[in-house]
Protein backbone atom coordinates (compact mmCIF):
# COMPACT_ATOMS: atom_id res chain seq x y z
CA UNK A 1 0.00 0.00 0.00
CA UNK A 2 1.34 3.12 -0.95
CA UNK A 3 1.76 6.35 1.70
CA UNK A 4 0.13 9.32 1.34
CA UNK A 5 3.07 12.55 1.65
CA UNK A 6 0.49 15.22 2.57
CA UNK A 7 1.58 18.71 1.72
CA UNK A 8 -1.19 20.62 2.75
CA UNK A 9 -3.48 19.81 6.11
CA UNK A 10 -6.87 21.77 7.14
CA UNK A 11 -8.19 21.44 10.70
CA UNK A 12 -11.61 22.98 10.68
CA UNK A 13 -12.24 24.71 14.49
CA UNK A 14 -15.92 25.43 16.10
CA UNK A 15 -14.54 26.20 19.84
CA UNK A 16 -16.57 23.01 20.92
CA UNK A 17 -15.07 20.42 23.52
CA UNK A 18 -13.30 18.54 20.79
CA UNK A 19 -11.05 20.80 19.40
CA UNK A 20 -7.95 20.62 21.64
CA UNK A 21 -7.88 17.14 20.73
CA UNK A 22 -8.67 17.89 16.88
CA UNK A 23 -5.95 20.30 16.46
CA UNK A 24 -3.67 18.23 18.60
CA UNK A 25 -3.95 15.26 16.03
CA UNK A 26 -3.60 18.01 13.19
CA UNK A 27 -0.49 19.41 14.12
CA UNK A 28 0.89 15.57 14.69
CA UNK A 29 -0.27 15.00 10.78
CA UNK A 30 1.72 18.80 9.45
CA UNK A 31 4.99 17.84 11.65
CA UNK A 32 5.00 13.93 10.04
CA UNK A 33 4.77 15.66 6.60
CA UNK A 34 6.59 18.94 6.78
CA UNK A 35 3.03 20.00 5.78
CA UNK A 36 1.40 23.88 5.63
CA UNK A 37 -1.53 23.64 8.14
CA UNK A 38 -4.34 25.74 7.51
CA UNK A 39 -6.87 26.65 10.46
CA UNK A 40 -10.32 27.42 9.83
CA UNK A 41 -13.51 28.98 11.02
CA UNK A 42 -16.58 29.31 9.49
CA UNK A 43 -18.79 32.19 10.99
CA UNK A 44 -22.93 31.31 10.21
CA UNK A 45 -24.37 34.65 10.33
CA UNK A 46 -27.39 33.92 9.48
CA UNK A 47 -27.63 31.80 12.16
CA UNK A 48 -27.89 34.89 13.74
CA UNK A 49 -30.77 36.38 11.52
CA UNK A 50 -33.26 33.49 11.81
CA UNK A 51 -32.88 33.19 16.16
CA UNK A 52 -33.00 37.06 15.97
CA UNK A 53 -35.80 37.72 13.20
CA UNK A 54 -33.50 40.52 11.50
CA UNK A 55 -30.20 41.67 10.11
CA UNK A 56 -27.25 41.46 12.63
CA UNK A 57 -25.49 44.75 13.08
CA UNK A 58 -22.21 45.37 11.20
CA UNK A 59 -20.86 45.83 14.78
CA UNK A 60 -21.63 42.19 16.17
CA UNK A 61 -20.17 40.66 13.00
CA UNK A 62 -17.01 42.78 13.04
CA UNK A 63 -16.78 42.02 17.14
CA UNK A 64 -17.50 38.24 16.46
CA UNK A 65 -15.16 37.97 13.42
CA UNK A 66 -12.13 40.27 16.14
CA UNK A 67 -12.68 37.09 18.77
CA UNK A 68 -13.13 34.45 16.03
CA UNK A 69 -9.23 36.17 14.46
CA UNK A 70 -7.97 36.23 18.39
CA UNK A 71 -8.41 32.58 18.92
CA UNK A 72 -7.57 31.36 16.01
CA UNK A 73 -4.15 33.03 16.69
CA UNK A 74 -3.82 31.50 19.82
CA UNK A 75 -4.04 28.24 17.65
CA UNK A 76 -1.58 29.24 15.43
CA UNK A 77 0.65 30.39 18.20
CA UNK A 78 0.10 26.84 19.35
CA UNK A 79 1.09 25.04 16.36
CA UNK A 80 4.20 27.39 15.41
CA UNK A 81 5.43 26.53 19.28
CA UNK A 82 4.75 23.21 18.33
CA UNK A 83 7.76 22.91 15.68
CA UNK A 84 5.18 23.39 12.53
CA UNK A 85 6.84 25.81 10.14
CA UNK A 86 4.06 27.17 7.88
CA UNK A 87 0.31 28.05 9.36
CA UNK A 88 -2.13 30.08 8.11
CA UNK A 89 -5.59 30.97 10.09
CA UNK A 90 -8.88 31.96 7.86
CA UNK A 91 -12.39 32.96 8.52
CA UNK A 92 -14.89 32.56 6.27
CA UNK A 93 -18.75 32.90 6.46
CA UNK A 94 -21.57 30.44 5.02
CA UNK A 95 -22.29 27.02 5.48
CA UNK A 96 -19.33 24.91 6.83
CA UNK A 97 -20.59 21.81 5.43
CA UNK A 98 -19.58 22.62 2.01
CA UNK A 99 -17.01 25.12 2.67
CA UNK A 100 -15.02 22.17 4.64
CA UNK A 101 -15.69 19.79 2.52
CA UNK A 102 -15.10 20.97 -0.90
CA UNK A 103 -14.60 25.18 -1.30
CA UNK A 104 -11.57 25.36 1.14
CA UNK A 105 -9.78 22.41 -0.14
CA UNK A 106 -10.36 23.15 -3.61
CA UNK A 107 -9.10 26.98 -3.10
CA UNK A 108 -6.12 25.94 -1.27
CA UNK A 109 -5.04 22.41 -2.69
CA UNK A 110 -5.63 20.39 0.65
CA UNK A 111 -4.96 16.96 0.50
CA UNK A 112 -6.37 15.94 4.13
CA UNK A 113 -8.97 17.48 6.55
CA UNK A 114 -8.70 17.09 9.82
CA UNK A 115 -11.92 17.03 12.08
CA UNK A 116 -13.35 15.97 15.27
CA UNK A 117 -16.25 13.54 15.22
CA UNK A 118 -18.64 15.81 16.14
CA UNK A 119 -19.05 19.14 17.97
CA UNK A 120 -22.82 18.94 18.13
CA UNK A 121 -25.38 17.38 20.67
CA UNK A 122 -27.42 14.40 19.85
CA UNK A 123 -30.30 17.15 19.10
CA UNK A 124 -28.55 19.55 16.67
CA UNK A 125 -26.88 16.42 14.71
CA UNK A 126 -30.57 15.34 14.50
CA UNK A 127 -32.19 19.00 13.83
CA UNK A 128 -29.49 19.52 11.52
CA UNK A 129 -27.19 17.05 10.64
CA UNK A 130 -23.59 16.31 11.24
CA UNK A 131 -20.88 18.58 9.78
CA UNK A 132 -18.17 15.54 10.09
CA UNK A 133 -20.48 13.16 8.50
CA UNK A 134 -21.40 15.29 5.18
CA UNK A 135 -17.37 16.16 5.12
CA UNK A 136 -17.04 12.31 4.89
CA UNK A 137 -19.54 11.92 2.39
CA UNK A 138 -18.34 14.49 0.28
CA UNK A 139 -14.89 16.07 0.57
CA UNK A 140 -12.30 16.25 -2.28
CA UNK A 141 -9.76 14.85 -0.42
CA UNK A 142 -8.93 12.59 2.43
CA UNK A 143 -10.74 13.09 5.77
CA UNK A 144 -8.80 12.06 9.23
CA UNK A 145 -11.55 12.23 11.88
CA UNK A 146 -10.98 12.11 15.56
CA UNK A 147 -12.87 11.02 18.32
CA UNK A 148 -13.61 12.42 21.12
CA UNK A 149 -13.38 10.21 24.49
CA UNK A 150 -17.00 10.44 24.85
CA UNK A 151 -18.26 9.17 21.28
CA UNK A 152 -19.68 5.98 22.02
CA UNK A 153 -17.01 3.29 21.23
CA UNK A 154 -17.45 0.88 17.86
CA UNK A 155 -19.16 -2.48 18.26
CA UNK A 156 -16.49 -4.99 18.27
Amino acid sequence: MEEKNYRNVLVPVDGSAVTNSVVDRAISVALANDAHLDILNILEVNQFNQTYGSAVSGDVVFKLTENTEDNLEKIRKRAVEAGVKDVDIHIRFGNPKPIIAREFPHDHNTDVIVIGSTGLSAVERLIIGSVTSYVTRTAICDVLIVRSKNDPKPVK
